[in-house]
């Protein structure tokens, strides 16, 4: 189980249904434009109030992200902050008050504050130091304070603090100057779950006892592997965790605090990605990563699996359970319709809509459904994939391709509604979506496949991808592009520099283009993962800046000959400007076409839906020209 996609790009997700070969009828389909797109909305959270007749959401209907408040009994929606420039992202309800507490950066940049929205609808910023990232870890069982990561001591590392509700002091509960990862607080607060990443796909967990001020591992030394935490139990008696040592895929393990004893919890033939109780431990929910989809189990404390409600025509992606257990709210949703809000009384049975996203004048049966295929590389390896087929095409009506490659490196391409995607896809381009080896999902074996060959062979399992494309009798062979973000947009990066002629038009969004840089530049919050990002990628301060020079497409610019364009956040900490604008430079002198835009409000990947639509926009306007019409491509 891969940990750390450092790159990842948080822009897809997506669905599919598996079959082996995608085969659908063709038929005329409405065309939307982006606006009519980008008229959907996106809700995420679903925090049950005290009473448990609300919902606390933030949703982006406005724009950016703001909150809101759902009441549950007629669906109606109350707006509770009306920022225009910054989004908030809920945290949840201040027990005992009508207050919320939420998070929010500046322009992208990813220092992320916990604010107190009060009861007159102005705001405090709770953790107000200059360069302070904080992250909410849980509230105190009594509810009466909240634990919470800070790296106001060093930025360089976080400790885990308590600050006491209505007093709203921050008081340190445990100081981290060893460099690990707080990944969990017990609700007692008498335990504190650590861990050392020592290569992306190897870490050690531990236990750190606050009362006796002991630190105990509870990796096995003699099975290193990967180690997640997935917290505390309700009653505080046992903790769990998640690892694939001795296995290919990670499965659950409950661990006895007081005698030690470990037991496997649950276990499949997919990575078990989490585990929770709910607030007294009548229910645990396990989500396991099931082939690029979300398949979510919930449990009774007797271990007996409770069936969901029947949803015609969704994914159940995620639940919350209410804190008298009587109550769940689920999200979901499809490749062809965005999450939606329902709740799920667990007494009456009753099943309540509470949302619908997807632009009431869209009608789904015009998008495309995606299946997941698989094609062989050039290894004879087995590449999965997420592929979507426009409705229209026929091999008598062919349409252009698009390879696209996901964020990492380490990301995945899965289960999820993409705007973009389908804006693409309802324009005439198929897109394939290509879980290239070194992708999370697969096994760990897979995962590993690109450590220290980034730009090699995962560049050939795209170039494979596009061979797999060309073999279908309704793809335009001589019209395939690709695209990607975040580590995909290096990816696109390396296809348009090391292998010139293969794909007719290339898109970057935020991508590396020179490792050297990146590598020296990454944010010192990340200093815990800095070795183990070497030890994948590459030390630049050693003989590795030889290799990372070669695949850095910057250095090699002047061999892209096909047209490429770039979009870049100024706020990016992941991928600096400057790394765009050299690329852009440098490819310009080869005068081929080279378009580009920035946004000064943005970081490593898009917040605001004016610039959604403005990047992806611009995105199929650049395609429609070099790759459906075929402008400006030398040959």
């Amino acid at each position: 189980m891969k940990q750390l996609p450092w790159l990842a790009l948080p822009i897809l997700f997506l669905f599919a249904c598996k079959q082996d070969k995608p085969a659908a009828p063709p038929r005329e389909v409405k065309q939307y434009s982006i606006d009519e797109f980008y008229k959907t909305k996106s809700v995420g959270a679903g925090l049950f109030s005290a009473d448990e007749q609300k919902l606390l959401v933030h949703s982006n209907e406005t724009g950016i992200y703001n909150l809101f408040e759902i009441n549950i009994a007629d669906g109606s929606k109350k707006a509770l902050t009306t920022s225009t420039t910054e989004s908030c992202f809920a945290i949840d309800y201040v027990p005992g008050s009508g207050e919320v507490l939420y998070y929010a950066d500046k322009g992208g940049n990813e220092i992320d504050h916990i604010y107190l929205l009060k009861a007159d609808g102005s705001s405090q910023d709770l953790t107000p130091a200059a360069k302070e990232k904080a992250g909410f870890a849980d509230w105190s069982k009594d509810k009466k304070a909240f634990f919470y990561t800070s790296n106001k001591r060093d930025e360089r590392f976080f400790d885990l603090y308590r600050m006491e509700v209505g007093a709203w002091k921050a008081a340190l509960v445990y100081e981290n100057k060893d460099g690990y990862g707080v990944d969990a607080v017990s609700r007692y607060g008498d335990f504190v779950a650590l861990s050392k990443t020592i290569t992306t796909s190897e870490n050690q967990l531990f236990l750190y006892d606050l009362k006796t001020k002991q630190l105990k591992e509870i990796s096995d030394p003699a099975q290193p592997g990967s180690y997640g935490t997935s917290g505390f139990s309700a009653d505080g008696k046992t903790f769990y965790y998640t690892t694939d040592a001795g296995k290919e895929f990670a499965y659950l393990v409950q661990y006895d605090l007081a005698s030690g004893a470990r037991q496997t919890a649950y276990e499949t033939n997919w990575d078990v990605m989490y585990s929770y109780q709910s607030e007294n431990g009548k229910y645990q929910v396990i989500g396991i990563n099931e082939d690029g989809k979300n398949k979510l189990l919930v449990r009774d404390a007797a271990g007996k699996e409770v069936a969901f409600p029947a949803i015609p025509d969704g994914d159940v992606s995620a639940v919350n359970i209410s804190a008298s257990e009587k109550m769940m709210r689920l999200s979901v949703g499809t490749s062809k319709s965005p999450n939606d809000l329902y709740t799920y009384n667990f007494e009456t049975k009753e099943l309540k809509r509470l949302t619908n996203n997807l632009n009431p004048d869209m009608n789904p049966e015009d998008l495309a459904a995606a299946t997941v295929v698989r094609f062989k590389s050039f290894d004879g390896l087995e590449i999965p994939a997420i592929y979507y087929k426009p409705l229209t095409a026929t091999a008598g009506n062919k349409t252009p391709a698009l390879v696209w490659v996901h964020g990492g490196p380490g990301g995945q391409s899965r289960v999820g509604y993409s705007a973009f995607i389908q804006y693409l896809v309802n324009h005439g381009y198929a897109v394939l979506m290509v879980n290239n080896r070194g992708s999370s999902g697969y096994g760990k074996s897979f995962y590993k496949m690109d450590d220290l060959n980034h730009g090699e062979k995962d560049l050939q399992d795209c170039i494979y991808g596009k061979k797999y494309l060309q073999s279908l009798d309704y793809i335009d062979g001589e019209k395939i592009g690709i695209i990607g973000g975040s580590y995909g947009g290096y990816m696109t990066m390396a296809a348009m520099t090391f292998a010139p002629d293969e794909f007719k038009v290339g898109v970057n969004i935020f991508g590396v283009t020179n490792w050297l840089r990146t590598l020296h530049s990454i944010p010192p919050y990340w200093e815990s993962f800095r070795k183990a990002l070497y030890a994948e990628l590459g030390d630049p301060n050693t003989a590795d800046s030889v290799r990372l020079r070669k695949i850095s497409p910057l250095f090699h610019a002047q061999h892209v000959k096909n047209p490429i364009m770039v979009l870049q956040g100024a706020n990016d900490p992941r991928v600096l400007q400057v790394e765009s604008d050299e690329i852009v430079a440098a490819v310009k002198q080869n005068n081929v076409p080279v378009e580009y835009l920035v946004f000064p409000d943005e970081g490593h990947g898009f917040v605001k839906k004016e610039n959604e639509k403005k990047g992806y926009g611009d995105v199929l306007v650049f395609l429609d020209k070099y790759l459906k019409g075929g402008a400006g491509v030398k040959q």
